[in-house]
């Protein structure tokens, strides 16, 4: 023993304070698990935030897509190209207006809705007739847009402007300005 006070330099004293040591390595532990345990919570509410900002994204595009579906199908009707719907070298397309309802659109674009507005304005210039149609196409994921509100509710909207020119001088059947 006489060996082991000499070999220590004399700090058998020193052992007595060791035991008042003893237990700061369980808090330290407790505060690490505590801490981590905070970070993974963080990381997993973090991460179900992210998924629910990627879907209304994604819905986000899609009702854009619906809006400017219907805003597509809208100019073709006010446009006439074959002039079928409104045949004639006075007679224009009627502005188009009304609902595409939720199924009528395939694909991704089903769950979607389209509500068609439209102002006509009518000016000549010469002996051309031009009638102007600005198109409002708002889609959003329910039955009737705009909607209320609700969880998960998007809606998108497009406006367009379009002018048909006829000039019943043209040749027929189209009485297209030149």
């Amino acid at each position: 023993m006489s060996n082991l006070k000499k070999s220590c330099g004399g700090l058998v004293g020193a052992l007595p304070a060791r035991r008042h040591a003893r237990g700061f390595s369980i808090v330290t532990a407790i505060f690490l698990l505590v801490v981590l345990a905070a970070l993974g919570a963080f990381m997993v509410v973090f991460t179900g935030l992210q998924q629910n900002t990627v879907q209304t994204d994604i819905l986000g595009v899609r009702a854009y897509y619906a809006a400017r579906a219907g805003a597509n199908w809208a100019m073709f009707r006010a446009l006439d190209p074959d002039n079928t719907i409104a045949p004639g070298a006075a007679a224009f397309a009627a502005c188009p207006t009304g609902t595409i309802a939720q199924g009528a659109m395939l694909g991704s674009l089903g769950t979607f809705a389209v509500q068609l507005g439209c102002n006509e304005f009518i000016a000549t210039e010469g002996n051309r007739n031009i009638h102007i149609y600005e198109i409002t196409a708002t889609a959003c994921n329910q039955a009737a847009c705009p909607g209320a509100p609700a969880s998960g509710y998007v809606e998108r909207q497009v406006v367009v402007t379009v002018a048909k020119c006829k000039d019943p001088t043209a040749a027929a059947p189209r009485f297209e300005c030149g």
